[in-house]
Order: C-alpha cells, then sequence, then structure tokens
C-alpha cells in the first residue's frame, strides 16, 4: 500500500540529472522535517550537475555499498543513515566514515541521504512501518502542526485484538528480527499499537498519553525498560530490523516521481550487529 499520492512533478523526465532526483526525494520529504539533531540531504556532491547513470539505496554508507554503486555503474548513492552524522575534523583516511569520503570522490559518486525527515513525512518511514503491521486508523503520533499528516511516530489500530504473545511472533517475522526484547507488561491482549522506526523511545510518553497498548521501535535501550509494566508494552527490535524496508520505501517514491531512472536495491548487508 502506498501512502503517498501521485504528484505531477516536472522530475518526470526519462533523462534527469543527479539534482533533479535529489528534489523529486525532497519533494516527498523535505529537508524542513528532519530533527535539530540531524544531518539529512547531500553528504557528497562533486557531481550532482551531472546526468544520472543509476541510483543504488541503501540504508547505510559503507566502503563496500561505494563499490557496489560503482559496479552497477551508479553514480548516485541515496542512503537513510547520513554518512556525515558527525562532522569529520580531517580525511585522511583512519576511519569508515573518511574512506567513504575518499572512495566516493575518486569513483565520482554523489551521496543524499533521506533520514528523519523521512521518517517524519507523511507517508515516511513510520507509515510503511505500520503498514507492515496492517494497522488502520493511522495518525502521527506526535503531529508537525505545520506539515499536516507529518510527524513522529505513528498510531494505530490492529484490523483485530491480539494476544500480546501472538503480536510479538508475528512482528518478529514481518520485520525478520534477529530477537524482540520486551517488558513485563501486565496486559494481555493488543489493539492500539504505537510505532517509530529507529531510536524511538522519545515517544514512549506520547504513545501512553494515547492509550497505546504497545509502542514498537528499533531502540529504547536497557534504563528506559523500567517502570512502564502497568502502562504499556514496550517492543524494541532492532534499529536496522525497524527500519529494513525504507529501501523499498525509497524505490517507490523514486519510481513514482522520476520514471525511467536506473534503480537499485543494495545487495549488502549492512546491518553491523549479528544475532547467534
Amino acid at each position: 500500500m502506498l501512502f503517498f499520492k501521485h504528484i505531477s512533478s516536472p522530475y518526470n523526465t526519462h533523462s534527469m540529472k543527479i539534482r533533479d532526483i535529489i528534489g523529486a526525494l525532497e519533494q516527498f520529504a523535505p529537508l524542513s522535517l528532519q530533527d535539530s539533531f540531524d544531518n539529512a540531504g547531500l553528504q557528497i556532491g562533486l557531481t550532482v550537475d551531472a546526468e544520472s547513470s543509476g541510483v543504488l539505496l541503501c540504508l547505510d554508507v559503507t566502503e563496500e555499498v561505494l563499490e557496489e554503486a560503482h559496479s552497477k555503474c551508479c553514480n548516485l548513492v541515496v542512503s537513510h543513515h547520513p554518512l556525515l552524522f558527525v562532522s569529520p575534523k580531517r580525511i585522511v583516511g583512519e576511519d569508515m566514515v573518511q574512506r567513504c569520503i575518499i572512495k566516493s570522490i575518486q569513483l565520482g559518486i554523489s551521496v543524499y541521504s533521506s533520514h528523519t525527515n523521512l521518517d517524519n513525512a507523511q507517508g515516511g518511514v513510520n507509515y510503511k512501518i505500520a503498514d507492515t503491521l496492517g494497522l488502520t486508523g493511522i495518525e502521527p503520533l506526535r503531529s508537525n502542526v505545520s506539515y499536516p499528516g507529518s510527524g513522529s511516530g505513528i498510531i494505530g489500530m490492529l484490523p483485530s485484538v491480539m494476544e500480546r504473545e501472538d503480536f510479538i511472533v508475528m512482528v518478529k517475522e514481518r520485520f525478520d528480527a534477529g530477537s524482540v526484547r520486551y517488558n513485563s507488561w501486565h496486559g494481555e491482549q493488543i489493539e492500539k499499537v504505537a510505532v517509530c522506526g529507529g531510536a524511538g523511545s522519545f515517544l514512549i510518553s506520547d504513545a501512553i498519553s494515547q492509550k497505546a497498548d504497545v509502542f514498537l521501535t528499533g531502540e529504547i535501550g536497557y534504563h528506559r525498560f523500567f517502570g512502564y509494566d502497568e502502562q504499556i508494552q514496550l517492543m524494541e527490535i532492532g534499529h536496522y530490523e525497524s527500519e529494513r524496508y525504507t529501501i523499498d520505501l525509497l524505490e517507490e517514491v523514486l519510481r513514482e516521481r522520476c520514471p525511467g531512472v536506473k534503480l537499485y536495491k543494495t545487495e549488502i548487508e549492512t546491518n553491523p550487529i549479528n544475532y547467534l
């Protein structure tokens, strides 16, 4: 299910510059929607005036992903997580970020990241999570009054009430999670669900105030699990796992707005966490 509407766009052309593809992404998820701590947008852009030879979509920019883009003749990588989340003080190749900067310039690849602006956009990442769970009657958990339909997190209803154990199993399967961590909630049935991709513990109080039965996110953290057993079911499925469908969302957005552009989804597993 697609949550965004078809928009007649000036970007609909078979021959496209990289800057036009970026414009299409920002039409869907404006940079003004990003959180104050974020650094979404163009990360490396020596080739933005060039015609697009292909776009590789990924969650994380790594050296292997850049090599994959080069092997597929892509001169643009679009990631969810920013490569330059913290500005480097020097570029001498001593860590992964610095090596990626060097490699992208050497290979002539632009890097663009659509992060919390894509999370917060109407039809964005959290809508994708809601769709994966089959939620209905969805709306932002914390609304952005300047952009109707946008905001942090999503809250909605399951098609029917589920037993807690059945819901946990469903979540694990649909997000292909290596594990599901949850608190000792005193409730037994789940119907009203709040979600947030990535690290969403800042929205726990919002989920409680809106009487959600469960709050599902990628990361909560050990200490944040304390004190909610009588109020809400907390569930943590892993940062990567909660956002694994973001690549599909980026593909849907660009196929809708940039028909004819060559799109590839990375074949490289970039989750740095392993499970036994």
